[in-house]
């Protein structure tokens, strides 16, 4: 991979780890669900030209992608981010969703990995437990629930993803934005004050710099960028490096949120880390052996 394609793959990790910091921000102002509801409308107003009807028979699962990929997803883990009294816990605990899809790839398509593979996940989900014992965690267990439910909805709709065709990243983005808007907008009246909030946060000029940074730099620019990346380079090729977006996500936490994590937490990220990056160097090399050629049969 040429090194331009290297600092772009790095620029990727660093948007969408700031994300996490211009989301706690923006939530400061703003109700969580509001704060998803403005970020998809103005997802929206800026992909719209480049939506396209999919095929009849992708519908039902395009719905089901968007629904769990984006409205329940990010409806969750703002939730969480609202909630919490840190960024870095729930950056490395979201990880937890690469072993959540390799059990539902298992569960659901069918799959099979070997004892590396399940070692890799039973590193993962130990690690969360080391986390859950640190007093951070401890002391805001609905945001650990939170998270968890956000990253189980998201290793579901990367399950479901796999099989949607003909729909392009950008042209996904507006109908996600354009199916996750109405359940989303129904909950947000229900529990909170959209029209409101809203009104009032957007006054503020940070506030809108925090939502159009969440918008355009981690859904369009951040999305588009890693799509152009995938459709040059093997995506098991890319993959182990998206482990620096929970790791910046830490730092930046630290220097700008003004996190301080304790060493249970920083342990039991550790071996999220560790067993995120094991299943994924796995599955490059099983890939890898899947391509390899049939050896030439002896004379």
């Amino acid at each position: 991979m040429p090194p331009l394609h290297y600092l772009l793959l790095l620029t990727i990790c660093l948007i969408w780890a700031g994300n996490f910091i211009a989301a706690a921000f923006a939530l400061g102002e703003l109700e969580p669900i509001s704060f998803t509801v403005a970020r998809y409308l103005l997802v929206l107003v800026l992909v719209f030209p480049l939506l396209r009807l999919p095929a009849r028979d992708q519908w039902l699962r395009l719905l089901a992608c968007c629904w769990t990929m984006g409205a329940l997803h990010f409806a969750l883990v703002f939730l969480a981010l609202g909630r919490s009294e840190d960024v870095s816990s729930i950056a490395l605990l979201m990880q937890v969703y690469v072993p959540m899809s390799t059990l539902l790839a298992i569960a659901l398509l069918g799959e099979r990995i070997g004892w590396r593979s399940a070692a890799g996940i039973a590193l993962a989900f130990g690690g969360v437990l080391v986390m859950g014992l640190d007093p951070l965690v401890l002391a805001q267990l609905d945001v650990l629930v939170l998270v968890l439910v956000s990253a189980f909805v998201l290793a579901l709709g990367t399950i479901l993803m796999r099989k949607l065709k003909g729909v392009g990243v950008l042209s996904f983005q507006a109908w996600n934005a354009a199916l996750s808007l109405p359940p989303l907008m129904l909950l947000a009246w229900w529990l909170e004050s959209p029209v409101a909030g809203i009104q009032a946060a957007l006054g503020q000029p940070m506030v809108w710099l925090a939502l159009i940074y969440s918008a355009v730099g981690a859904s369009i620019i951040g999305h588009g960028s890693f799509y152009w990346l995938i459709q040059r380079h093997e995506i098991n090729r890319i993959t182990p490096y998206l482990l620096l977006v929970p790791v910046l996500a830490v730092l930046l936490g630290i220097l700008v949120w003004g996190d301080r994590p304790g060493p249970r937490l920083l342990l039991g990220g550790a071996l999220v880390l560790a067993g995120v990056l094991w299943i994924t160097l796995r599955a490059r090399f099983r890939g890898r052996v899947r391509e390899r050629p049939p050896a030439a049969p002896s004379a």
